[in-house]
């Protein structure tokens, strides 16, 4: 059910009930008053008799019928008498209806005669020789409370059409920046994802909008990850097929012996080189789009530096360099004690040696030290430009000179990894001023 019909139906349910209520009340007001009014009339009355009766004792008479028009009166509910001390009729203002005589009663009293609801008030004299009571039939009263209601109730009812046609109006201006918004976004195209303009929409629309809003920047910060990626992407691999595509040529071409044993590993190595970009950019693109969710487990060092490690070996064997980890030994504290995902710890620490090795000089050793806060790989290589730390950890960039092949995406990723569980990476030179040192670990405290 659309908004419009809900409001219209919510507001054909509730008027009448409101007016049900408003009639109730009405009712009841109006029956206070008319009340209030009779009673009033009702004294004056009793007293008026008590006065201007003057009657021997054991007399009866009734009292005279006016001689004029009585206009809109109804005499017929009225009913009045008098009795003396000894409770005999000495006055009655007609036959039929004879109100009972009640020697202690004072004031009003409800009562039932011949069937019918009558409100009598009784009213003694000051020395108790007669007894005065004037009474009135309750539908009279009834009738003049229900008049009284319904002639302010049937024009109300009378404007109801016009009513349902003033709201139905006024839920239609209401929802009109809502049918605004709608086709606004219906005839947006996928890539136009630009901010709603918030400053004049209604205040009860401004949360909507703004959660949208967010949305689309989000979305937008997403394509312009994936644009960006694509155009990397297609820009790195355009090199490795090409050099595949010439290095298959040679193999074709090449007669058997040393010359196709040499065309053979080189095409291995990029064999090697293409597999080992594809699964860095596939790794990076599924951290930069946060399909990997990070689990809250503890990190069990040991078990993440032997996988790591292990899968380091084989280039590390290659380019005779070795591995060596410290401060990993039981202690009074764990070190670098935390909660994350260990799967993804382990492709930041692999990534870490991986590029420690590839880029060490032969013969050297790769350093990884485990701190209370941090931990730290670190090689011997040639010194670093300092141009170049500015622009380590960058997307695809490789420093000139390197021999070694690469994607540029090693340290990309241990970034990205060190993020997603509340780490900083910092590079800076060994302490001797060679090599590399990355370190990675929480922010110190201002």
């Amino acid at each position: 059910m659309s908004l419009r019909r809900r409001l219209l139906l919510y507001l054909l349910i509730s008027a009448p009930l409101v007016w049900g209520v408003a009639m109730l009340l009405s009712l009841r007001a109006a029956r206070h008053e008319v009340d209030e009014l009779f009673d009033t009339e009702m004294i004056r009355l009793a007293r008026q008799v008590q006065v201007a009766v003057a009657m021997p004792v054991g007399s009866t008479a009734p009292l005279p019928a006016d001689a004029g028009s009585s206009g809109e009166a109804d005499m017929r509910d009225l009913a009045i008498a008098v009795w003396d001390a000894q409770g005999r009729l000495g006055v009655a203002d007609r036959e039929g209806v004879l109100l009972p005589y009640r020697s202690e009663a004072a004031g009003f009293v409800d009562l039932q005669i011949e069937g019918e609801a009558w409100r009598v008030y009784y009213l003694q004299s000051f020395d108790g020789s007669r007894l005065v009571a004037a009474g009135q039939r309750v539908y009279e009263r009834d009738e003049l409370s229900y008049d009284l209601t319904l002639s302010q109730l049937l024009p109300w009812l009378a404007m109801l059409p016009i009513l349902l046609v003033a709201m139905a109006w006024a839920v239609r201006r209401s929802l009109a920046p809502v049918e605004q918004l709608s086709a606004e976004l219906r005839a947006r195209g996928a890539d136009e994802l630009q901010p709603v303009p918030v400053e004049t929409a209604p205040i009860e629309l401004r949360p909507l909008l703004d959660a949208m809003n967010g949305l689309f920047r989000r979305i937008e910060a997403v394509l312009a990850h994936e644009r960006r990626f694509t155009a990397d992407a297609a820009h790195e691999l355009r090199t490795p097929l090409a050099v595949l595509r010439a290095q298959w040529d040679v193999l074709r071409r090449a007669a058997p012996g040393a010359e196709r044993e040499r065309a053979e590993a080189q095409l291995d190595r990029g064999l090697a080189r293409l597999d080992r970009l594809v699964t860095q950019m596939l790794a990076l693109a599924r951290l930069e789009s946060g399909s990997s969710a990070v689990a809250q487990r503890d990190i069990a060092w040991p078990e993440i530096v032997a996988q790591a490690m292990g899968d380091c070996l084989a280039l590390a064997e290659r380019r005779r360099v070795e591995l060596s980890c410290e401060g990993l030994e039981g202690g009074a504290r764990a070190p670098l004690a935390l909660l994350g995902d260990p799967d993804l710890l382990t492709v930041l620490l692999r990534n870490l040696l991986d590029n420690a090795v590839r880029y060490a000089t032969p013969g050297s050793t790769v350093v990884l030290r485990f701190r209370e806060h941090a931990l730290e790989v670190e090689n011997d290589a040639e010194p670093i430009a300092p141009a170049q730390f500015e622009r380590l950890g960058e997307r695809f960039h490789r420093a000139e000179g390197q021999d070694e092949s690469g994607s540029g995406l090693g340290l990309s990723i241990v970034r990205r990894v060190a993020a997603l569980h509340g780490l900083a990476v910092r590079f800076a030179p060994r302490a001797d001023g060679r090599g590399l040192k990355v370190t990675v670990g929480f922010e110190p405290a201002g």
